[in-house]
């Protein structure tokens, strides 16, 4: 470990400001703890400090020059074919907004509550909100009227935009609600009623800082029940600068993006609503995720990259893709969970002319946090999610004894960047126990670093199985199950044992027709552990009870 053997540092003893010199390998400070992003941000490519820069005037400070967003494509609707200019985007995005002030009277700070699932509406509508100084909240449309209703008292909405298909759960509430699409009986206001009847009159500066905030996004947090996410517009700048930092790096200027993750989600929302717009590119939007509509859109479109999470990139691996040309692909990301390397191996296989690259984030951070700057990184680094990204900062913290360890030593993720979140709205208790005074967020992912600073998300910790003394990984379980050529999907979860504690228990999904059986399944598991790095806990596999289930 180059001299760090038995290396620890007391988190309380970490300096407020930043001295060098670290490691240029790993980007660790053997005196902090601390390991430092290895790319820093050129001049130009700085995130801007200016105090009362808001989001949605960033992003449109970054739309191509007026011409050029006469013709650029920003958004095409992969089921209509319906498109979007950049020139358009701005119109709407400013008609909204002074509908929103001049016919509504949203203000400063007043909260508007989205309910939708992705449409060609969702930018202008997130972009205008924030323009007016509203703060944005967003919500998942498969969520129950009880779960919207919290949510709604929680967040203190005081107007909602809904799609005509959801608008139902939110009338219970009593909340205001504006259809994001015309009613066939014209019996409520829509965005797009005020898009068109709206003159383009200018509204009245907010006067925003970076400081205020700009979206309250539900998430169980990294511990609990789901609390408000209190994200600021430095927050959102910050994120969006490294987005088009990230875009540039990988020459993706060009390319042309397919969304079928959604915007209520923090890895939508700064992605797809907001920060790729900041680079000038195309994206395909598609409603909901649908396999055989995403394998259609990547053809027809000749789709060049796609940010995606595991379940899809498994399904690339072990569906049958023979009639789709697929050969304009560039680049698939993962992210939102662990990409187990025989997954992501199992894509490089099949798809040999496209880059797959794991990246890491909550909606804590933003979305973000590490990074993959080339395909070759990855390949050779298969499991980890990347090193991380300009402007962050790193511990790793045993989480039994606070202490911040070296590479190669197991704990918990510690994060430290202008992307970190202010804290979680009307929880004190869950804001201390998660941001630390000096601005680390404990993510309560457990991860190691190596000696060249990639960074290996193993589980979280709260879902770690104890076993006779051990400390199993859930994701490492189903690693060895999903290299099975059998089994389509998996989910291993613990079960309480008088003996042992607890034992793990795997949910395994197999191809329809499929004799599997639960004693093949655990002598396949049995016969892999020799060859992997956690043998001696895999071997609890043996005592697992397999329930099968046919897809």
């Amino acid at each position: 470990m180059s001299g760090e053997e038995g290396w620890v540092a007391t988190v309380k003893d970490e300096p407020r400001s930043y001295q060098p010199p670290y490691d240029r390998r790993s980007g660790f400070n053997s005196r902090t703890g601390i390991y430092h992003s290895l790319v820093q941000l050129g001049e130009h490519e700085k995130i801007p400090t200016r105090p009362d820069l808001d989001t949605t005037t960033f992003v449109l400070s970054q739309f191509p020059h007026p011409k050029e967003a006469e013709s650029r494509v920003a958004l095409i609707d992969s089921a209509t074919n319906s498109r979007v200019t950049y020139s358009q985007l701005r119109r709407s995005i400013d008609l909204l907004s002074a509908g929103l002030h001049h016919k509504l009277g949203i203000r400063k700070g007043d909260v508007v509550f989205v309910l939708s699932p992705n449409s060609l509406l969702y930018p202008t509508i997130c972009l205008a909100v924030l323009s007016v100084g509203a703060v944005l909240t967003t919500a998942n449309p498969l969520n129950t009227e009880s779960e919207i209703a919290k949510q709604v008292r929680d967040s203190g909405a005081k107007l909602g935009i809904a799609s005509p298909e959801e608008a139902h759960k939110l009338f219970p509430t009593g909340l205001p609600t504006l259809l994001t699409s015309r009613p066939s009986d014209d019996s409520t206001r829509s965005v797009e009623e005020l898009i068109d009847g709206c003159d383009p009159v200018e509204v009245p500066k907010p006067g925003l800082h970076q400081s205020d905030n700009a979206a309250i996004l539900y998430s169980s947090g990294t511990t609990g029940t789901s609390k408000g996410v209190l994200l600021t517009h430095a927050n959102f700048i910050s994120i969006m600068t490294l987005l088009k930092w990230s875009v540039d790096v990988t020459s993706s200027q060009n390319d042309v993006f397919l969304c079928f993750i959604p915007m209520f989600h923090i890895y939508g929302l700064a992605f797809f609503a907001l920060g790729l717009f900041c680079s000038g590119v195309t994206t395909v939007l598609m409603q909901r995720f649908d396999f055989q509509a995403m394998l259609e859109a990547i053809q027809t479109h000749r789709v060049n990259n796609v940010p995606a999470v595991p379940p899809v990139i498994l399904g690339l691996v072990k569906s049958n893709t023979d009639g789709y040309n697929l050969t304009s692909l560039r680049r698939v990301g993962s992210g939102a969970a662990p990409l187990n390397r025989e997954v992501a191996n199992g894509f490089r296989e099949k798809f040999p002319w496209a880059e797959i690259r794991q990246g890491y984030g909550l909606t804590e951070s933003c979305g973000a946090a590490t990074f993959f700057v080339s395909d070759e990184e990855a390949k050779v680094r298969s499991g980890s999610c990347g090193r991380l990204l300009p402007s962050f900062s790193a511990k790793v913290v045993d989480f039994e004894t606070g202490v911040a360890v070296p590479f190669c030593r197991e704990g918990e993720l510690w994060l430290k960047s202008p992307v970190v979140m202010r804290g979680y709205l009307g929880n004190e208790a869950a804001t201390t126990a998660t941001v630390d005074e000096d601005g680390w967020l404990r993510t309560g992912d457990l991860c190691y670093f190596d000696e060249d600073g990639f960074v290996y998300i193993i589980d979280r910790i709260k879902e770690l199985i104890k076993h006779n003394g051990y400390q199993v990984a859930p994701a490492e379980l189903e690693a060895v199950l999903l290299s099975h050529p059998h089994i389509l999907d998996t989910a291993v979860i613990p079960v309480e044992d008088e003996e042992a504690g607890q034992i793990p228990m795997a949910y395994v999904v197999r191809p329809a027709g499929s004799e599997l059986t639960e004693d093949q399944v655990i002598q396949f598991v049995a016969s892999q552990v020799c060859v992997s790095p956690f043998s001696e806990v895999i071997k609890t596999i043996t005592f697992v009870q397999i329930c099968i289930t046919n897809k």
